[in-house]
């Protein structure tokens, strides 16, 4: 028994000391392991140790993997994974010119805020020191009532380059109508010739194109001097307001004379349609000016289209047909019924001295109708 027991002892004192050396062995190996082989066969050693003693990953998490290195790898701190492919966008449509240019900008800037201009249409006879345009633009600055702040949403129509550089001297909204007619518009043409009845025409297809565009529009033929603002005779309910070589007392009947030279036309479809009408209008009574068309047609388009035109009282929208006597009324004067730019130069020039007389005349002299046009001249009576 005492033998047992020494040899159990002996067996205690001896393990550790076994343990010892066998952890010392077994490392010395694995130095040496470690040592003998390169750090490529080093590393594909240990991959092959972790993959024999782990699930591999899904192939989904190994290209994340990839993408997080190459992303790491360029410095954008973004991965492949994170970047969407969008393909490339389509080339933006290519619209062709507007055969009117630059048109629907110069209506924009002179357009009020319900899109309302005022138009007139000039050559370059017109264009010139001392003649209608320089007359027009006077009347607005003698005028009454801040009528020459409608300067602002005048658009001028230039019929040619010397009346376009000439409106662009004087002011700011200036349009070129180009055309394909062949007619040389830069002289006066006279009245009912070929070329006349070809710029008469052709601006009505004009006034078509700017209710077309979505915008109302007051023409006035540059003959016409502004006194007063005419905005205020023209009714709410008037689709159409047309000046009046002859006004006989009733503003809608169909029975007065009208003159396309102070014309406003508010846009839309019936109005449209009305134009489109004048313009066929044009080869059906063919050789007649628009003006003579209007009257030709006025009945069957107020019949067909319930449109309503408003003749203008000519004891405010006044002319030389059908001549306004009262100055502390009149709003415009038109040299109409006048044939020629001569005449109409003459007798614009003394109506414009006699309202210079009027404006600087006292209340009472105004009110006692103390001012009276000069008659009678070449066309005024």
């Amino acid at each position: 028994m005492l033998g047992g027991k020494m040899k159990g002892g002996e067996m205690s004192s001896i393990s550790p000391l076994v343990s010892f050396m066998l952890g010392a062995a077994m490392a010395t190996v694995c130095v040496l392991f470690f040592m003998s082989a390169g750090p490529g066969r080093r590393l594909a050693d240990i991959a092959a140790f972790s993959s024999a003693n782990a699930t591999a990953p899904p192939q989904d998490d190994l290209l994340a993997s990839a993408a997080q290195r190459d992303g790491a790898a360029d410095g954008s701190g973004e991965t492949k994974a994170d970047i969407t492919a969008t393909p490339a966008p389509a080339p933006a449509p290519v619209e062709a010119p507007s055969p009117w240019g630059d048109l629907e900008e110069v209506l924009r800037r002179a357009a009020t805020k319900d899109r309302t201009v005022i138009m007139t249409q000039i050559n370059a006879a017109w264009t010139r020191p001392g003649s209608l345009l320089d007359l027009f633009f006077e009347s607005f600055r003698r005028g009454e009532g801040g009528v020459a702040r409608l300067l602002e949403h005048l658009v001028i129509v230039t019929m040619d380059p010397a009346a376009y550089e000439g409106c662009q001297a004087v002011h700011r909204h200036c349009y070129f109508l180009r055309t394909s007619t062949g007619v040389d518009y830069r002289s006066e043409k006279m009245f009912m010739s070929k070329d006349y009845l070809e710029m008469m025409w052709g601006r009505n297809r004009f006034q078509q194109t700017v209710l077309e565009l979505g915008y109302n529009f007051l023409f006035t033929d540059v003959d016409v001097m502004w006194f007063r603002d005419p905005f205020r005779h023209i009714a709410m309910a008037a689709d159409i307001a047309i000046s009046s070589d002859v006004f006989i007392g009733d503003p809608y009947s169909l029975g007065n004379f009208p003159n396309g030279g102070f014309l406003f036309v508010r846009s839309s479809e019936k109005t449209i349609e009305f134009y489109r009408a004048w313009q066929q209008g044009r080869w059906r009574f063919f050789g007649k000016h628009e003006q003579d068309v209007f009257n030709l047609i006025k009945h069957e388009m107020v019949a067909k289209l319930d449109v309503v035109i408003q003749f203008l009282d000519t004891t405010y929208i006044s002319g030389f047909c059908q001549l306004s006597k009262d100055l502390n009324k009149i709003c415009t004067l038109h040299a109409n019924c006048c044939v020629g730019l001569v005449p109409k130069l003459r007798d614009l020039r003394g109506v414009l001295d006699v309202w210079g007389n009027y404006t600087a005349g006292t209340p009472d002299e105004r009110r006692a109708g103390k001012f009276q046009w000069k008659l009678p001249g070449i066309c005024i009576h």
